[in-house]
């Protein structure tokens, strides 16, 4: 473990990013740490005031232009970088703003993360695996869910999910595609600069102040229609909400997270899943009985037959290599997430 003492995090003002600051200000107190964020997202300025509480420093820039990450001004040990356009949906809507944000703004953090010798956090994300690929899992069908068949042929596919074995093989939207090269990238100066670097391909991450959106923070979203009893639908797949995913509390990604910074050395070249697994998983159906349950409310969700671009009937995240390697593995059960 080497000493750390001036951490930065690259859209700091985000749900993840913000959550990881504060509890990692929580628990070392002695750090300096220092938030970046455009404040694009709306929502994303009020964490402001959280940050300021806590005893984060936040700096208003853009990963986008280089100017904005200047090494004189951001000398640090650790850079965490949570900035992306997560949508996969805004790559078919402002592609340029998805390639500038997610593409550029990796060679910009990486050019610090150079110049300074800092190591990097990179979280990337699931959407690396490419559609047609997991369209291709043999599904079976059950009265709330889709669920694995027992039998596949597909390689880095089991019953626990997609593996980072799986075939990166394929398109998987302008998203996943930036965030796949961004890895690419990372690889390339490892090998050249001798930089240290860990990459968290990260599922559905939930929990609280997450500001919840059809195209990202679907959890949450469905929480809040229930609870401020507004209307949803079921999109895709018949209208059923039996499409799967895996969901991970951003609690359990601080303890993740704070393990790997502690023993970054140990990890240093891992590209690692980090999901919620079997265990943590829920289709749309089931999270609507859930919140029903919690809410006490019932709402109307319509189904709508047609798909969206880049949607997937199932995902859920195999972390069994994590698991082995950190010792980490999710605490918060779907419930306890809601």
């Amino acid at each position: 473990m080497g000493d750390i003492s001036k951490l930065l995090i690259c859209g700091g003002s985000g749900f993840i990013g913000s959550s990881l600051a504060i509890g990692l200000k929580q628990r070392f107190p002695q750090w300096e740490i220092t938030c970046l964020d455009n404040l694009r997202r709306r929502g994303s300025e009020l964490n402001l005031s959280r940050l300021k509480s806590a005893g984060i420093l936040f700096a208003h820039g853009d990963i986008r232009l280089s100017s904005d990450l200047d090494p004189t001004v951001f000398d640090v040990d650790i850079i965490i970088d949570c900035s992306a356009e997560p949508s996969v949906l805004a790559g078919f809507s402002a592609p340029d703003y998805v390639l500038q944000t997610n593409l550029v703004g990796t060679i910009n953090i990486l050019e610090l993360a150079r110049k300074t010798q800092a190591k990097l956090l990179f979280l990337s994300t699931s959407r690396v695996y490419p559609i047609e690929p997991l369209k291709a899992i043999k599904l079976v069908e059950s009265p709330t869910r889709y669920e694995i068949a027992p039998q596949q042929m597909l390689p880095g596919l089991s019953i626990e999910g997609v593996s980072e074995a799986f075939s990166l093989q394929g398109y998987r939207s302008l998203y996943g595609t930036t965030k796949l090269a961004s890895e690419l990238l990372i690889e390339e100066y490892r090998h050249a600069y001798g930089l240290a670097a860990i990459i968290n391909r990260c599922g559905v991450v939930t929990g609280p102040w997450q500001m919840g959106k059809v195209d990202q923070g679907v959890f949450v979203l469905w929480v809040a229609a229930h609870h401020y009893r507004k209307s949803l639908k079921y999109i895709g797949y018949g209208g059923s909400g039996k499409q799967v995913r895996d969901l991970l509390h951003v609690n359990d990604l601080l303890d993740l997270v704070e393990y790997q910074l502690t023993h970054f050395n140990n990890l240093d070249g891992s590209v690692l899943n980090v999901g919620g697994g079997t265990n943590s998983s829920l289709s749309l159906l089931e999270t609507t009985q859930l919140c029903q349950q919690l809410t006490q409310t019932e709402i109307e969700i319509e189904p709508v037959n047609d798909e969206r671009p880049g949607d997937v009937p199932l995902f859920i995240m195999d972390t069994k290599k994590i698991e082995e390697k950190t010792g980490w593995r999710p605490q918060y059960s779907p419930s306890k997430i809601q």
